[in-house]
């Protein structure tokens, strides 16, 4: 498993939000560059990036910070928010973004994700946000009638390299994953789940490799943002707990 630590962009800043509410931002450093490198420094593979403006706006806004961490880091960097065409998809993927996360129209339309999984193969995820299991779109701030289980099942042999699945209950709250929920989705599909929303420990991502191991399911890996912040989550400990991995 990896840790993907969180850089969440509003405004040009890096903030963290509270069950995606706009109004609910904190801001831990108005250099997102300079977190992207911190993270890297401290040995972390990937980097998650999303750009909240650009997810309600449904386009990027936040172009000129990926840019800055871009050019700043050389580790893998995804990115999610306000992504809704190929010709912006290539866009990001031409200026080394290594996947793009696609949610909105993930839901809307279906058809822009498999053609862009195969114009651009291993440069495609899709983000899977759920509100009490319900797909949630536009910046959160809609609720379908789509199950998360049924949009994933929509996209399996499309070529798709990853699903971001966030409980948007448990986003910012510290209240750990929803492990039911992220390991009933992977042993589900055949496409890699990643695990976001509510991690706030060393115990939750414990929690949550051991019940992946018991389910005999394979998750890509955890997304942190707050934790990492604030301290409740010691980047090196995460580190060194995940690459225990083949030895549990």
């Amino acid at each position: 498993m990896l840790l993907f630590p969180a850089i969440d962009l509003k405004d040009g800043q890096c903030v963290r939000l509270l069950k995606g509410e706009m109004d609910q931002a904190t801001v831990f450093n108005d250099s997102p560059a300079d977190q992207a490198m911190k993270f890297a420094a401290a040995g972390c593979a990937w980097l998650h990036l999303v750009d909240l403006n650009g997810a309600f706006a449904g386009k990027p806004v936040n172009a000129a910070a990926v840019e800055a961490i871009l050019a700043a880091v050389d580790i893998p960097v995804q990115l999610g928010g306000g992504i809704r065409d190929l010709k912006t998809i290539e866009s990001w993927i031409s200026r080394g973004l290594k996947r793009v996360i696609l949610g909105t129209i993930a839901l809307r339309s279906p058809e822009i994700v498999m053609e862009a999984a195969r114009e651009f193969p291993g440069h495609i995820a899709v983000g899977i946000d759920a509100r009490a299991g319900q797909v949630a779109v536009e910046g959160w701030a809609e609720t379908s009638d789509i199950s998360a289980l049924d949009l994933g099942r929509r996209f399996e042999d499309a070529g798709i390299s990853a699903i971001i699945y966030t409980d948007i209950d448990r986003d910012g709250m510290m209240e750990g994953v929803n492990i039911a929920a992220t390991i009933d989705l992977a042993r589900a599909l055949t496409i890699p789940v990643i695990a976001s929303g509510g991690l706030s420990s060393l115990d939750d991502l414990r929690a949550l490799k051991m019940a992946a191991a018991q389910a005999n399911v394979k998750l890509e890996g955890a997304i942190s943002g707050r934790a990492l912040y604030d301290g409740r989550l010691d980047i090196a400990a995460a580190l060194a707990l995940l690459a225990e991995e083949g030895n549990a």
